[in-house]
Formats: structure tokens, C-alpha cells, sequence
């Protein structure tokens, strides 16, 4: 599977599939095409050989602070889980932010995703806090930073 940069053609493919990724919760809203338009040059999808979507990465490089880029939504087909498709998702990213200048990557996740919170963690994102209502009333997230070398 090779990674390959989105394309504003890929959001029908994207979006059709998210919510059923994520087990039937409504995720779509999350991922208006604006990213697939504005954002191709730091979002990534793969297709495995069947020319399935097998994972998705929307990215960008902070327009407020040129040390930061930003992952805003990730996501691995359930049959692709635990091949280390996110990761080399993540690593792509980070290089690419890296090679414009950047040194830190930010997410968030809820934490009630503990799946989610351990796999930041495990790619070597640090945990700054839990923002209470970032996203909305009751919409707690933890803020994640990872400092690139």
C-alpha cells in the first residue's frame, strides 16, 4: 500500500465509509470537502491492492503559528487495523510538516477514547491537558503535542 496525497475527488470515497468505520456514529459532519479542496498538500489516503480506501489522514500546517501543524482526523478500515497503517500516517505527516519548518504537531481526542489516547501516546505524543468543553458544552478533548526532532 503506498501513500499518496488526497484529492478533492477522494472525499465521496472518504465520506462514505467513515461513519461505518467508526461503527455507525455519525463522523461525516467532522469532514466537509473544504479539506479535501484546501489541504491536499497535507492530508494523505492509502488503497490497499484491491483499490480499497484503507486509511485517510487530514492535516494541516497552522496559518496562527508557523512552528505548528495540525491533524485534525485520522482513520484506518476496521480490516486494516493493526498493520501499522496510522502510524506510518502519522510519520508521514510529521515528515512533511517537519521538512516546511515545523516543529510541533498538535491533536485531539476525547478521553473517554482510551484506544485513541493510547495510540497518541504510543506515537510519541504527550498529553497536555483535558480541556473541558473544547468543542462544545460537555464536549471535553485532550490536547496532544508532539515535538518533532
Amino acid at each position: 500500500m503506498k501513500i499518496r496525497h488526497a484529492e478533492p475527488a477522494d472525499y465521496g470515497r472518504v465520506i462514505g465509509r467513515v461513519n461505518a468505520w467508526w461503527d455507525g456514529r455519525e463522523m461525516a459532519p467532522m469532514l466537509p470537502r473544504l479539506f479535501f479542496v484546501h489541504f491536499e498538500g497535507t492530508s494523505y489516503v492509502v488503497d490497499d491492492d484491491d483499490g480499497q480506501l484503507a486509511g485517510f489522514l487530514i492535516g494541516f500546517l497552522s496559518q496562527t503559528d508557523p512552528e505548528e501543524a495540525y491533524v485534525h482526523f485520522v482513520g484506518v478500515a476496521p480490516e486494516h487495523r493493526g498493520e501499522g497503517l496510522g502510524r506510518q500516517l502519522y510519520e508521514r505527516f510529521c515528515e512533511d510538516a517537519q521538512a516546511q519548518g515545523r516543529t510541533r504537531v498538535r491533536c485531539v481526542t476525547s478521553p473517554g477514547n482510551e484506544e485513541s489516547v493510547a495510540f497518541h501516546e504510543a506515537l510519541g505524543f504527550e498529553a497536555e491537558r483535558v480541556a473541558r468543553d473544547y468543542d462544545g458544552p460537555g464536549e471535553d478533548r485532550v490536547l496532544f503535542v508532539k515535538v518533532l526532532a
